[in-house]
């Protein structure tokens, strides 16, 4: 078994697990009742914003897989000195000062817990019928790529333990993990922190759904993967800062500009 069949292997198992945990802890029991007509008609209504999500992910990795290196390579700086520079090793002191405990639980939410909590809340939002949190989430994510986009092409900043060469916490934990982790994100699209500003609007919609339960763990999940970007040495301070920014400045835009239907 080759690295990305054993990572696909672990993570599967996982986010099953994970599933099926917030099948029964998250979703409102009235989803066992919706006949399947239902569920049809409900997904023709969520059409729109489905397709929104599916084609930024796509987008995502083209640009990832494709743009990237081309763009990188045209630029032919990276800007990651420049932040190191104001910064002066702040986060890299977090990777000398390393828990084994803290490693391992922040290791869990940044490459399980988050990537989980990405597709399983459009998934709430589909089977409770919550169009507001789906829209939020749609548009949300749309609006941040997009603003997101131009930098991850020609300002490149590297993260930060490969900035000075150290070992990277998610190796130490799974073994081979960044020979998939890197075929969805690179080495240099830090600025700003996209995992920062999609933690913080995956909250935001789930807030819409009156489920307090999902939203307090939606909201533990933000806190912590912020936290974990840094304590894992992965993005600067400056990074989670205009992720933090990026984050609001959609959800400005989205209260200003998008109507509620």
């Amino acid at each position: 078994m080759n690295a990305i069949e054993n990572w696909f292997l672990i993570v599967g198992s996982l986010n099953f697990i994970l599933f099926i945990v917030s099948l029964f802890l998250f979703m409102p029991k009235k989803i066992f009742k919706t006949t399947p007509s239902e569920y049809y008609q409900i997904f023709v209504s969520h059409l729109k914003y489905i397709i929104i999500i599916v084609g930024v992910v796509v987008f995502h990795l083209v640009e990832v897989n494709i743009l990237d290196s081309y763009f990188t390579n045209l630029v032919g700086i990276d800007f990651a000195s420049n932040i190191q520079m104001i910064e002066n090793g702040v986060v890299y002191w977090f990777s000398q000062n390393w828990t084994l405990s803290l490693v391992y639980f922040f290791v869990l939410m940044y490459i399980v817990v988050y990537p989980f909590t990405l597709w399983f809340s459009p998934l709430y939002f589909l089977f409770t019928d919550d169009k507001k949190a789906m829209k939020s989430f749609a548009y949300g994510l749309l609006l941040m790529y997009s603003i997101a986009l131009p930098f991850y092409l020609f300002f490149p900043v590297t993260n930060v333990y490969t900035f000075y060469g150290i070992e990277s916490a998610l190796e130490t934990v799974v073994p081979n993990v960044e020979q998939f982790f890197y075929s969805t994100t690179t080495y240099n699209n830090c600025f700003p922190s996209l995992h920062v500003a999609m933690t913080l609007l995956i909250a935001k919609s789930v807030s819409f759904t009156k489920n307090k339960k999902y939203t307090y763990f939606a909201y533990f999940c933000a806190i912590s993967v912020i936290l974990s970007v840094i304590y894992l040495a992965i993005h600067w301070i400056t990074d989670v800062i205009c992720g933090v920014i990026l984050a609001f400045s959609v959800f400005y835009l989205q209260k200003r500009f998008i109507k509620e239907e």
